[in-house]
C-alpha cells in the first residue's frame, strides 16, 4: 500500500466511516486527482455511492470577476441538494494560489457569500449532528508547499506526517489522540470561566453549558485540538495573534483585538489592516463562533494554512464570526476566520481560577 493508498484508507474509513449504500460527495481542485483516484477507489470498494467536483484555475475568481448580481445570487441546486441529503462530504484542500482571490470585488464576494448561507446553514446544521459526515483534508501540492517556506518533498513529509499516516496503524494512532483528548475535553465541559495568558494578551470568557469538542481527525485531517463556543457576551480583555494567517487570500499578520461584553471594539493589525476592517462590517463578525487549544505535537512550524496551523502543539486558537452548534454557540456571520497565537514561551490558561496550562503543555 503506498502512501496516498494509505492516506485514502483512513479518510474513508476512519475520517469518515464510510458504509454501504452511502452517498459520498467530494469536493478539490485538478491537483489532487492522484488522492481523488485513491479515495474513489476506496470508497467504491467500500460500497459507496460517490460524486465528486474538481475546481480548476482562477475559478472562483473568474466566477466573482464576471458574475452579475443574478449569477452571484444564484446557488446551484444540485449542490444544494447535496449538501441537504449525501451522507458524506470530503473536501481535498489542493490550491493553486491561496492568493488568487485576494484582489475578488469585496462587495461581490460578500454578496456571493450571503447568497451561499443559506446552503452553509443546512451544512452547519447537518455537520453538527453529524448526519453530513465530514473531513477536511490536504493533498500535498507545489504552491502550499512554497507557501509554507519548503520544498514539495518537505512539504509532503510534513503533511503525511502531520496525519500520522508514517505509523503502522494511521488509524490507530489517532484513537489514542482522541483517548488523550478526552481527558482534557471531560474537564473543560465542567468548567465555567477559562482565561487565556501570554506576554500580550489577557483575554477571559465562559463557556458554562457549552460543549467542549474532542477533535480526533473525524472532521479535519490533521487534527489535534480541542474547542468549544463561548457564552457570546462573556468574552472580555484583548488578545494578540502573533501567527500570520491567509484569508480568502489575503496575508494578515499581528493582530490585536480588543474585546468587551463580546464584541470586538477596537482592532489592529501590523499587516493587513484594511482587509481587517472589510471583515469586521460583515454581519456576526465582531463576535466569537469558537475558541480552541491545539495539541498536535506532530505540527511544528507555521504553513500559512489553517487545517495546520490551528492545530499546532502550544497554541491557542479563537475565531471570529460562525459557531458551530455542536458546541451550543449561537454567533451566526457568513464567516469563520480562526486566529492564532503561540502558548509556549510562558502562557497560561486558567479555568475557575485554576493553572491548568503552562508554556504550551496541559499541567491536568
Amino acid at each position: 500500500m503506498n502512501i496516498l493508498q494509505k492516506y485514502a484508507h483512513l479518510l474513508v474509513h476512519y475520517c469518515l466511516e464510510i458504509k454501504p449504500g452511502e452517498k459520498l460527495y467530494v469536493t478539490t481542485t485538478t491537483l489532487a486527482e492522484p488522492l481523488l483516484r485513491e479515495v474513489y477507489r476506496e470508497a467504491i470498494r467500500a460500497g459507496a455511492y460517490v460524486e465528486y467536483h474538481m475546481s480548476f484555475r482562477e475559478q472562483n475568481s473568474i466566477f466573482i470577476s464576471e458574475a452579475n448580481d443574478d449569477q452571484l445570487d444564484h446557488i446551484y441546486p444540485a449542490y444544494k441538494e447535496m449538501m441537504a441529503t449525501f451522507d458524506a462530504y470530503l473536501v481535498i484542500r489542493a490550491p493553486f494560489d491561496i492568493r488568487e482571490d485576494q484582489g475578488n470585488d469585496p462587495q461581490k464576494t460578500a454578496r456571493r457569500q450571503k447568497a451561499l448561507f443559506v446552503v452553509n446553514q443546512i451544512y452547519t446544521e447537518r455537520i453538527a449532528d453529524r448526519s453530513l459526515k465530514r473531513c477536511l483534508c490536504q493533498y500535498p501540492a507545489q504552491t502550499a508547499a512554497q507557501e509554507a517556506g519548503m520544498s514539495l518533498e518537505e512539504y509532503q513529509d510534513f503533511v503525511y506526517n502531520a496525519c500520522h499516516l508514517s505509523a503502522e496503524d494511521p488509524a490507530a494512532t489517532w484513537r489514542k489522540v482522541r483517548e488523550m483528548q478526552q481527558g482534557i475535553t471531560d474537564y473543560l465541559n465542567h468548567s465555567d470561566q477559562i482565561r487565556y495568558i501570554n506576554k500580550r494578551s489577557d483575554i477571559s470568557f465562559s463557556v458554562k453549558g457549552r460543549t467542549w469538542i474532542n477533535s480526533d481527525g473525524k472532521a479535519n485531517m490533521p487534527s489535534g485540538e480541542v474547542f468549544t463556543g463561548p457564552i457570546e457576551d462573556s468574552v472580555n480583555g484583548h488578545i494578540y495573534f502573533n501567527y500570520p494567517i491567509v484569508y480568502m487570500g489575503h496575508e494578515v499578520e499581528g493582530v490585536t483585538l480588543h474585546v468587551k461584553e463580546g464584541k470586538v471594539v477596537q482592532w489592529e493589525a501590523e499587516k493587513g489592516q484594511h482587509f481587517l476592517d472589510e471583515i469586521f462590517k460583515i454581519d456576526g463578525a465582531r463576535y466569537f463562533g469558537e475558541v480552541a487549544i491545539g495539541t498536535n505535537y506532530n505540527i511544528r512550524q507555521i504553513t500559512k494554512n489553517i487545517l495546520f496551523d490551528e492545530k499546532i502543539g502550544g497554541s491557542v486558537h479563537m475565531a471570529i464570526g460562525q459557531s458551530y452548534k455542536q458546541t451550543g454557540g449561537k454567533n451566526q456571520s457568513p464567516i469563520h476566520w480562526d486566529m492564532i497565537t503561540d502558548m509556549k514561551d510562558g502562557g497560561q490558561i486558567w479555568a475557575d481560577g485554576n493553572l491548568i496550562y503552562q508554556n504550551g503543555q496541559f499541567l491536568i
